[in-house]
């Protein structure tokens, strides 16, 4: 598959989340199926393939021409820079629109989402646990969003780290508007992503399926200031749904702001004052300012042991045989990736020789 029929793919006019999740299904049998193969998948009847594919087609090779100028990169899932936890989801794009340094989908990410009408309180909070987790070489993602969103993505930026925005728009129409200019920022020390096109317009029904993208990205998503009909839970629930951990931060009991929050709490969630509380639960020692393991505990790593050189694991398969849950799990592949002991390839992981 080449770079014009992944975006063709994307461009397809189906349901997104149904026709990502059928790619996946079909590229993990044949990784050079097409588009003709997602529309069988979708259950498209043959007889209308070709002017769907044509239109498609037409509409990836704007997007192309567009994103040039507008110093965009369009990641294929079969590119290597491809942020290797998003092909562990089950519906991940199979292209992301990107604007900055893409280098930053292969580092560890945890993220931060919340209330757009966030008190003064969510505010503070949003800001400090980003710079506290930026400083400790962490990549924070959110969403771009009124709020707790941008007061992440400004913390990671003001403690001098590195965050991702996802949007659920075009990467040439930031929204909301006025945070243009936060926008810029990231994209200068950071990364600004989105499964749209280049002027993907931000209609309603792109947002919720933009969450499953900041969870799919990252270790772990901290929720800060959630009521009950919060946006913020979705992508809590799509981090569960993933396997990765799920965190939330205490509020006051006086109104409802925070019901949705405490109602994460008491189902489980890792209640988090501190970065250091972050840490604890992905099971790296709050002391520790680099991903690298040492070399006395790569050579007994469990997870090592579990995989023969060369050949290539899924994750679930990687689940069962070390009996570690799979946020736990993706902590350690990713720590490995980042120490060159491992490598990933279309959503499955191979150990590297040596």
């Amino acid at each position: 598959m080449d770079l014009l029929t992944a975006v063709t793919i994307s461009m397809l006019p189906v349901s997104r989340a149904r026709a990502c999740a059928v790619f996946k299904e079909l590229r993990e049998t044949d990784p050079a199926a097409g588009a003709d193969a997602v529309l069988d998948g979708l259950g498209m009847p043959s007889s209308s393939h070709r002017d769907v594919i044509a239109h498609a087609t037409d509409a990836a090779n704007k997007a192309l021409e567009d994103a040039r100028p507008a110093g965009m990169l369009p990641i294929p899932w079969f590119d290597s820079r491809y942020c290797p936890l998003l092909t562990c989801i089950p519906d991940p794009p199979p292209v992301l629109w990107c604007r900055g340094d893409v280098s930053t989908l292969g580092m560890p990410v945890v993220a931060i989402v919340g209330s757009r009408a966030a008190t003064p309180y969510a505010l503070d909070v949003g800001t400090r646990l980003a710079a506290e987790l930026a400083g400790r070489g962490l990549v924070v993602a959110s969403g771009l969003a009124r709020g707790v969103d941008s007061s992440a993505h400004r913390g990671a930026l003001e403690a001098g780290g590195r965050t991702i925005a996802v949007l659920g728009s075009g990467l040439n129409r930031v929204y909301p508007p006025e945070h243009e200019g936060l926008a810029e920022a990231i994209a200068q020390s950071g990364l600004m992503v989105s499964e749209l096109g280049p002027d993907g317009a931000p209609l309603p029904e792109h947002f919720p399926l933009r969450n499953r993208i900041i969870s799919g990205i990252s270790l772990a998503v901290i929720v800060v200031e959630a009521s009950e009909k919060s946006g913020s839970l979705i992508t809590a629930r799509c981090a569960l749904e993933q396997g990765r951990d799920v965190m939330a931060v205490p509020g006051s009991v006086l109104t409802g702001r925070n019901r949705g929050s405490h109602s994460l709490l008491k189902d489980g969630a890792k209640m988090v004052e501190v970065a250091d509380d972050v840490l604890e639960e992905l099971g790296w020692p709050a002391v520790r300012t680099t991903m690298e393991p040492s070399r006395h505990r790569q050579a007994s790593d469990p997870l090592l042991a579990c995989m023969d050189e060369g050949e290539a694991y899924g994750l679930d398969a990687l689940v069962e045989a070390t009996g570690l849950p799979a946020a736990r799990l993706l902590t350690r592949l990713m720590e490995l990736e980042l120490a060159g002991r491992v490598r990933h390839d279309g959503g499955r992981f191979l150990r590297n020789r040596g």
